[in-house]
């Protein structure tokens, strides 16, 4: 009998076994964990969902839990702290850079007083200084109704804040409130509503934008498929000529 035709049976080596057999473990777990998290970020847009279409609620006087109200319209009334007012780096609106305009509320003593800020919409860059956009300065009391939002976890390319800084990179209510030397902060933000009459037009609120990345599946699926590619190469790789038949 040729070599060419000897059989092949499989007989692994114990180190290609060692090897194979925990990465292979490691790879099914890790797809399963992405599984896990699948179910997870699935029940997390549902319940996001039906908070993003609730009927407002007035936001409460004390706050704590503001986890479980993050996304959930709200009702807040106050009168604006408008030579507080705060910038956050905003991204391009129709190719225009600019920025959000954060206006701290001041709340009455029958509604637990404390400070909201409340994000009134976008700015263009001509608009920063506010001798330019003397419409932004409302007096008196108002009502606001909106989006909560929590404060933003830092993106690892995202430029940190800089307290003291003219302009924010991301919403944080505690830094921003030290900042601005304000008191009893709300650990939120309000986003306002948009009004559909005033469509693009500036400080016309924020349109609701919740972005819940949702590649679990995706990676389970490269997990998987990177195991099963394991256990072929294994077994093609450990079957070996058995030699002539003495």
């Amino acid at each position: 009998m040729t070599a060419a035709a000897e059989p092949r049976r499989f007989r692994p080596s114990l180190w290609a076994t060692l090897i194979t057999v925990p990465a292979v473990l490691v790879m099914l777990g890790l797809g399963t964990w992405q599984m896990q998290r699948l179910a997870w970020k699935e029940d997390l847009v549902h319940r996001v969902e039906q908070r993003l279409h609730a009927a407002p609620i007035p936001l409460p006087a004390a706050i704590a839990d503001p986890e479980a109200l993050e996304f959930r319209p709200v009702t807040v009334t106050g009168h604006f702290l408008n030579d507080k007012e705060l910038l956050l780096v905003a991204r391009p609106r129709q190719g225009q850079a600019g920025y959000e305009l954060l206006t701290p509320l001041q709340r009455p003593a029958e509604d637990g007083g404390g400070v909201v800020l409340v994000n009134r919409g976008f700015l263009p860059m001509d608009k920063r200084a506010p001798a330019s956009r003397p419409e932004s300065r409302v007096e008196g009391p108002v009502t606001i109704t909106g989006l909560v939002r929590l404060p933003q976890p830092a993106g690892w390319l995202q430029p940190g804040n800089r307290p003291g800084a003219e302009s924010w990179m991301r919403l944080d209510p505690p830094a921003m409130a030290a900042s601005a030397g304000l008191e009893r902060v709300a650990p939120l933000a309000v986003e306002m509503t948009p009004d559909p009459a005033r469509g693009n037009a500036p400080l016309n609120g924020i349109q609701p934008l919740v972005e819940l990345p949702n590649n679990h599946r995706q990676y389970a699926f490269t997990w998987y498929s990177l195991a099963a590619t394991l256990i072929v190469v294994y077994v093609l790789s450990q079957r070996r000529r058995t030699g002539p038949a003495s």
